[in-house]
């Protein structure tokens, strides 16, 4: 049987994770406003705040 406890920590990819969310998103968005124009956009983003927002309440 394998010793485990000489494994390094994991790396921490929070940064990581939060600006491929950005990358993403922003691609997303693009996407969005191409084929449906920027009202689309805005409502789809003032949606994901409201849902972050929900989720946050939630975890507190």
């Amino acid at each position: 049987m394998r010793n485990t406890f000489d494994r390094p920590a994991a790396p921490n990819f929070t940064h990581a994770c939060v600006v491929m969310f950005g990358v993403n998103i922003t691609w997303v968005f693009i996407v969005i406003w191409a084929i449906w124009g920027i009202p689309a956009v805005a409502a789809t983003g003032w949606l994901l705040n409201k849902l972050i927002t929900r989720i946050a309440i939630l975890r507190d």
